[in-house]
């Protein structure tokens, strides 16, 4: 079994933002991770407005409208949120 380790400081969210199908961060890195947004049923809900109100955390994303909050490793992980459904 593997282990997934991830550095805090490397994985550390600079920008993040969401277009109409995909959730797109910036990492400290300079990576970019790209996830879908049917990962997420309250991001999918959501109006564009409050998909783009984004707090940058430490380890992950918060939406404050919208009250989700998504981790940098979750998404590395490839891990969808309960009840997602392709689109």
């Amino acid at each position: 079994m593997t282990t997934l380790v991830l550095e805090i400081e490397d994985t550390k969210p600079v920008s993040a933002q969401c277009d109409d199908t995909h959730l797109h961060v910036e990492l400290a890195d300079g990576r970019e991770v790209s996830t879908p947004l049917w990962w997420y049923p309250r991001l999918v809900a959501a109006s564009p407005q409050a998909r783009n109100v984004i707090e940058l955390m430490p380890m992950g994303l918060h939406w404050p409208e919208i009250d989700e909050d998504i981790s940098i490793a979750s998404m590395i992980r490839g891990q969808k949120a309960p009840g997602s459904t392709p689109t």
